[in-house]
């Protein structure tokens, strides 16, 4: 069976969270300019010979965009919650909570799912999503695929 991959990186944006039950210094508020790198499949390729149109991603990176960048992403199990959503409430943070939790592992499984469902519907489940991989920089990735 024929297997075709290509891949797409995107800038996810600045982003600060907190592992609240850390031990190391990850247990404070910190950020990282997060970009993704995306693998896509497909069993055959479309008109153009590709696998995914690149081009047609733009609505997807506005809306990787709108969740990562220049946001404070908390847990919603966060010890601090309600500080956070103080700080919220008088402009002082962009927050985003996530139900799943926080950290580069949780993030890439948010990119996969997000990603996943946008490629299937705009190619027509021709292609779809084999893994994401989620950098804080160029020492610290974690990866998210679907067995």
């Amino acid at each position: 069976m024929d297997r075709f991959i290509s891949t797409k990186t995107i800038t996810l944006g600045s982003t600060t969270f907190r592992q609240p039950l850390a031990k190391s210094h990850c247990r404070f508020i910190h950020g990282y300019n997060l970009y993704a790198k995306f693998w896509f499949e497909a069993r055959h390729l479309d008109e153009n010979g590709w696998v995914v149109d690149f081009g047609a991603l733009k609505q997807l990176r506005k809306r990787l965009k709108k969740q990562f960048d220049h946001t404070t992403l908390i847990s919603r199990n966060d010890p601090l919650l309600n500080e956070f959503l103080a700080l919220n409430e008088v402009g002082g943070i962009n927050l985003k909570i996530m139900d799943s939790g926080v950290g580069i592992e949780k993030f890439a499984k948010y990119c996969f799912d997000q990603t996943n469902y946008y490629i299937k519907n705009m190619t027509k489940d021709r292609c779809w999503v084999f893994q994401v991989e989620v950098f804080e920089h160029d020492k610290n990735s974690a990866i998210y695929k679907k067995q």
